[in-house]
């Protein structure tokens, strides 16, 4: 089981790219836990849960630096969505870029 999280500004805007990502995993038999949370909900998610990747939505790239100092311990990616596979809502490409994040 994958555990992908994406975190954007109100957890809204990428709740149609998990959808699409869900989508692609299914055609890959892929088991994956894919989600998405705003930026405030970040702490109390992986306090009771443990994630395989972290993907920022391109509106909060800001929070990647901050991000990776302060969840280095738990020694996970983090990543920025690539702009174009957000806007075109490429499910199956964010799906690959997470998975080789991954490893």
């Amino acid at each position: 089981m994958k555990n992908i999280m994406l975190v954007c500004a109100a957890g809204m805007s990428t709740s149609l790219l998990v959808t699409k990502m869900q989508k692609a995993a299914e055609g890959q038999n892929l088991a994956a836990d894919i989600f998405a949370i705003s930026e405030s909900e970040v702490d109390s998610t992986l306090k009771t849960k443990n994630i395989d990747v972290l993907l920022l939505g391109p509106q909060v790239r800001y929070l990647k630096g901050p991000f990776e100092a302060k969840y280095k311990a738990k020694n996970f990616p983090i990543e920025v969505i690539n702009m174009s596979d957000y806007g075109m809502m490429n499910g199956e490409k964010v799906l690959q870029h997470a998975l080789n994040l991954i490893g």
